[in-house]
C-alpha cells in the first residue's frame, strides 16, 4: 500500500512516551481493587440471578464482604474457603449469603483458600478456552468477510426485536453486529439480569442477552456462510464483570476504554483505571478484540485541531493494553472521520490522519468511525459524506469500519436505512477494492505534511503527560477539551485497597 514518510523517532518517542504514562498508571494503581472486579471474579465463579429484591446476587455478597472487613483479601479466595467448608457450589454460597442464612469468614487456612480459588480459575479459564476455540471453529466451517469488516448497530431496547434487525443486518453484509446499551447503563453499578425488553436509545447488556444474540448471529452465519461478529459494551462501572460475561458467552469485540469512561461519563479515574486493567485481561484470554473511543474526542473538540490527540490517546491505550496481556491484532484502536465538510481540503486532513494512524499501528485491528458531528439531516450530502469516509477506509486499509448513516441526526436507523449504507460501502470498497496499492503520496505533499505535524504535536502532548501524569493531564482538559479530576466523579467509594495476601486468582492465570 502507498505509505508515507513519517518520522520514524517522532513515533518510537511518542510511543516511548506513552509507555511511561501507562506504567505510571499501573504502578498507582496495584494496591487496589474495586467492588466490581470482585463481582467480576464470583461471576466466573458461576455466581449469578438476583435475590427476592432483583439485587444481583454478586453485589449482594460484595456487600457483605465490604460489611465484614473482607473484601481486601479478594472474593474469590472468601468465598472459595466457604465452598471448601460446607460443601457448597459458589452460587449456593452466594444464595446463602443474601438469604441472610450464612456468614463469611476469613479464611482459617489462607494457603487452602488460595488454592480453592486458584482451582475455580482454572474451571473457569476453561470454559473460556472452549469458547475461544469455539469461535475459531466456527470461522474455520463458514469464514469470514474481508475486511474492512462492515460493523452495523441494533439499538431498539428488546432483545428480540435487536435480534430480528442483526439478522436482517447480516444478510444484507453486516460482518459485525454491536448492540447499543440503553442510555445511562454505563453509570449501573450493577448488571441486570435476564432478557430485557425496556431499554431506552439501547438494550440492557445482560448475560442473557448476549446469551441470545450470539445463538442468533451463529444461526443467521451458518445460513450466509460467513462468521458474524457480536460486539457490546464493557465501560462504565461494571467493565469487568460484563467482560467476564462477554468471555463466558463468546463476544467477539467489546468497547473497553477507561479514558472514554472518565472524560464522557465522569466516572472516577481511579476507579475505571483499576476496572480496565482486569476486564483487558479478561478480554485477552477471551480472545476478544477491544475497541477504544478516541473518535469521541472529536466530538467535543475540533477534528482538525484536536487529531493530535487522537494519536496520543491512541499511543496511551496501546501501552495500557499490553500491560493487560492483548496484542496488537486485539487492538481496534478507534479514530474518526468529522472534520467539518466546509473545511477546504477536508478530505486531504482525513486521508493523512486515517493513514498517519494505519502507519503507527501496523497490526493493530484499528476501527474507523464514520461523521456523525456534522450530519445535518440533509440526507443527500450526508450520503455523499459517507461515500467519501468509506472511501477514506479503504485507500488506508481500515479494519473495523462503522457504517455512517444518511438519516444521522434525523433518528435511530431503520432497516432499509442500514442497507443504503451497506450498498454504499460495499460499492466503494468494491470499486476501489487495490486502489491502495496503485497510488503513492506525493513527498513532502500537503497530506504527508499535515501527518507529520500530527505526529509531532501528539509527541510533545505525550511527553508533557509522562511528566505531569495522566491524571494531572486530563484534569487539565488535555483530551476531548473536558476536565476531570482524579478525586471527583462516580464510583470512587467501590475502590478498596488490597491486603498483603489478596489473591485473584483469574488476572493470576490469565496474564500467564
Amino acid at each position: 500500500m502507498a505509505h508515507l514518510q513519517l518520522d520514524a523517532a517522532r513515533i518510537a518517542g511518542a510511543r516511548e512516551s506513552a509507555r511511561k504514562v501507562a506504567q505510571q498508571v499501573w504502578r498507582e494503581m496495584q494496591p487496589f481493587t474495586t467492588t466490581t472486579v470482585e463481582r467480576a471474579s464470583l461471576r466466573l465463579m458461576g455466581v449469578d440471578g438476583v435475590d427476592d429484591n432483583q439485587v444481583p446476587l454478586p453485589n449482594r455478597v460484595v456487600e457483605h464482604l465490604q460489611a465484614q472487613g473482607l473484601l481486601p483479601l479478594g472474593a474469590a479466595t472468601v468465598v472459595a474457603a466457604a465452598m471448601a467448608e460446607q460443601g457448597w457450589t459458589a452460587q449456593q454460597v452466594a444464595q446463602a449469603v443474601a438469604a441472610g442464612r450464612f456468614t463469611l469468614t476469613a479464611p482459617r487456612d489462607m494457603r487452602a483458600a488460595h488454592a480453592g480459588a486458584r482451582a475455580q480459575a482454572r474451571q473457569a479459564c476453561e470454559h473460556i478456552a472452549r469458547q475461544r476455540e469455539h469461535r475459531a471453529a466456527k470461522i474455520a466451517a463458514v469464514g469470514e468477510g474481508r475486511f474492512p469488516w462492515l460493523y452495523l448497530i441494533v439499538a431498539t431496547g428488546n432483545i428480540f426485536e435487536d435480534i430480528v434487525q442483526a439478522r436482517a443486518a447480516a444478510e444484507q453484509g453486516a460482518d459485525i453486529v454491536a448492540v447499543i446499551r440503553s442510555t445511562g447503563q454505563s453509570l449501573l453499578d450493577y448488571v441486570p439480569y435476564g432478557a430485557t425488553t425496556e431499554g431506552f436509545g439501547g438494550t440492557y447488556a445482560t448475560q442473557e442477552n448476549f446469551r441470545l444474540m450470539r445463538a442468533a448471529l451463529d444461526e443467521v452465519g451458518d445460513k450466509v456462510q460467513r462468521y458474524i461478529r457480536l460486539t457490546n459494551y464493557c465501560s462504565g462501572l461494571c467493565m469487568p464483570e460484563i467482560a467476564a460475561m462477554g468471555a463466558m458467552e463468546r463476544l467477539d469485540m467489546m468497547l473497553n476504554d477507561s479514558m472514554y469512561g472518565i472524560i464522557f461519563r465522569d466516572i472516577n479515574m481511579k476507579r475505571t483505571f483499576i476496572d480496565q486493567f482486569f476486564s483487558r485481561t479478561i478480554n485477552a484470554y477471551a480472545g476478544i478484540i477491544i475497541n477504544t473511543g478516541e473518535d469521541n474526542y472529536l466530538t467535543t473538540a475540533d477534528a482538525f485541531d484536536a487529531a493530535h490527540t487522537v494519536l496520543a490517546s491512541q499511543l496511551i491505550n496501546e501501552q495500557f493494553a499490553l500491560l493487560s496481556g492483548l496484542t496488537p491484532a486485539q487492538m481496534g484502536l478507534g479514530h474518526a472521520f468529522e472534520i467539518d465538510p466546509g473545511m477546504e481540503n477536508g478530505f486531504l486532513w482525513e486521508l493523512a490522519h486515517a493513514q498517519l494512524v494505519r502507519q503507527v499501528f501496523p497490526e493493530a485491528t484499528l476501527k474507523y468511525m464514520p461523521p456523525t458531528k456534522h450530519m445535518t439531516g440533509n440526507i443527500f450530502r450526508g450520503h455523499v459524506q459517507d461515500a467519501l469516509f468509506n472511501m477514506v477506509s479503504t485507500v488506508t486499509n481500515q479494519n473495523i469500519h462503522l457504517l455512517g448513516m444518511m438519516t444521522e441526526a434525523i433518528h435511530t436507523p431503520f432497516i432499509q436505512d442500514r442497507f443504503l449504507s451497506i450498498q454504499n460501502a460495499r460499492y466503494v470498497f468494491g470499486t476501489m477494492r487495490d486502489l491502495h496499492a496503485e497510488i503513492e503520496f506525493k513527498p513532502g505533499g500537503l497530506i504527508e505534511q499535515r501527518a507529520q505535524t500530527v505526529l509531532a504535536e501528539a509527541e510533545t502532548l505525550l511527553a508533557e503527560v509522562a511528566r505531569i501524569g495522566l491524571p494531572a493531564a486530563i484534569g487539565q482538559g488535555r483530551f476531548a477539551e473536558i476536565s476531570r479530576k482524579p478525586d471527583g466523579g462516580k464510583g470512587l467509594d467501590g475502590v478498596t485497597p488490597k491486603a498483603d495476601d489478596y489473591l485473584n486468582p483469574f488476572a493470576e492465570l490469565m496474564l500467564k
